[in-house]
């Protein structure tokens, strides 16, 4: 597909969105820390410094401003685009199910500090338990033909290339792989989300295939309700009661968009929750599988390449670090989401496909804006916030699978105090103090295989 470029409105200057374009465009011109120094020799406003400073998409009281374009739809290659670059989800630009390994060949190559703008297609809605047909699943919902996304649709038809083993494979679209030029084993990605856009004003909720904080009732049957005397332990929930996958008990709870926010109705009144939209799966190709369907690239467990890390401060204004393991380093997205909750307890969060603009740049050992840990483990920050990552089973599926919290919850700590060692310069056993005094550690989510802890480090803390 040709790249299609659409240029940011500059005849409005109040814009939010122009705002944005112009503050990045510094960032990327003289790098975050530099861009402070200069502002200050220049005796910038604090409008200026605003907006220069990239938002946390989690704002401090209240709820998170609607994302822009949430009631429109937003077919392939339509629309506003604002990256450098753009790539859709034309069947032969995914995967699903898995996720890009070392030995993948790029669908895009795009320079460092360049900017590219993702069509995100969301599996829910076209997996086989819900019939694999879009426009029929969502037309019961009440949503027209032409508001069901035309690249689903083909995705979801193809069977020639997404042929699947519903039992085994990963149930996420993914996108790419991006090949991003100078980086190199040993690198790290440094990856800034600049936009987050719903592309339809509706998402889904499901909980299947005996999986979530509450996996299986004693009988085998996916909880529906269920009471804590009804749950069986997580450790004990080896089989789903029945070799039909069929028969796992999907309940998928379709949640349009209203006015900014999800709405999920039920009897006598309905929940009405903020979005916060952002991809639960962005990564660099890490597994050295030779076939594109190997268990070890299975699309569910994150790994130190990053993928489904499913941590909702990622959205605008966040940055990822990770470290790369392929030349190119090789990006991908994937499981769109327009709100989450921490946990993500019934499986899966409101998944809604997304249009995501983010900047690519690499960063070699000792230069640019990545801290030491994200050479060797990912690593996150917002505008407001330092977040050390803790995984469970880092290598993913490979050698069995480990998913102890406890695990998780212990390398987040470590790697947060690797950071305020390294980077702050803070003294270990003051940093475990400060750590236990004044910062949160909270479950990302709990059901992806290998769960994930992360930390949340207060910038303001040290001012």
């Amino acid at each position: 597909m040709t790249p299609s470029t659409t240029p940011l409105p500059t005849d409005d200057l109040s814009s939010d969105r122009f705002a944005r374009h112009a503050a990045s465009t510094l960032r990327r011109g003289v790098g975050r820390r530099q861009m402070l120094q200069v502002a200050a020799a220049l005796g910038a406003s604090g409008a200026l410094m605003s907006a220069c400073a990239p938002s946390s998409g989690e704002p401090a009281t209240g709820d998170p401003t609607p994302p822009a374009g949430a009631g429109q739809i937003l077919q392939p290659g339509r629309g506003e685009i604002p990256g450098d670059h753009y790539l859709g989800s034309e069947t032969d630009q995914v995967m699903w199910g898995y996720v890009p390994t070392v030995h993948s060949d790029p669908v895009l190559t795009v320079g460092s500090g360049e900017t590219v703008t993702i069509d995100a297609v969301s599996h829910e809605g076209i997996l086989e338990d819900q019939g694999r047909d879009p426009r029929e699943f969502f037309g019961a919902h009440g949503v027209e033909a032409g508001s069901v996304l035309e690249d689903a649709i083909a995705i979801a038809a193809d069977y020639d290339r997404t042929a699947r083993d519903f039992a085994a494979d990963g149930p996420h679209v993914v996108t790419g792989p991006i090949a991003v030029e100078g980086a190199e084993v040993g690198d790290v990605l440094k990856i800034e989300t600049l936009e987050a856009v719903p592309r339809v004003p509706y998402g889904v909720v499901s909980s299947r295939h005996g999986k979530g904080a509450l996996a299986l009732t004693a009988d085998g049957a996916a909880p529906e309700g269920a009471s804590l005397e009804q749950v069986m332990p997580a450790a004990s929930t080896d089989g789903r009661g029945t070799a039909d996958p069929m028969a796992w008990g999907n309940v998928s709870v379709f949640t349009p968009i209203e006015d900014g926010h999800g709405v999920m109705a039920y009897d006598g009144g309905a929940a009405r929750f903020p979005l916060r939209p952002f991809m639960g799966m962005m990564g660099v190709a890490r597994a050295e599988a030779s076939s594109p369907t190997d268990p070890s690239a299975n699309s569910i467990p994150p790994t130190l390449g990053g993928g489904n890390i499913d941590i909702r401060l990622l959205g605008p204004g966040s940055t990822f670090y990770l470290p790369v393991h392929a030349p190119g380093a090789l990006f991908y997205v994937g499981d769109p989401h327009h709100a989450m909750g921490d946990g993500e307890v019934a499986l899966t969060a409101m998944e809604g496909s997304l249009r995501g603009t983010f900047r690519l740049t690499v960063c070699k050992e000792g230069e640019g804006d990545a801290p030491r840990i994200a050479h060797r483990y990912p690593f996150a920050e917002t505008a407001d916030a330092w977040i050390p990552i803790g995984l469970s089973d880092p290598d993913g599926s490979v050698d069995g699978q480990g998913s102890d919290l406890d695990v998780a919850l212990r390398t987040a700590v470590v790697n947060a105090l690797e950071f305020l060692e390294q980077e702050l310069g803070m003294d270990r056993a003051i940093a475990y103090a400060y750590l236990s005094a004044a910062a949160d550690f909270t479950i990302s989510q709990v059901v992806d295989r290998t769960v994930g802890v992360h930390g949340i480090i207060a910038k303001s803390h040290f001012a």
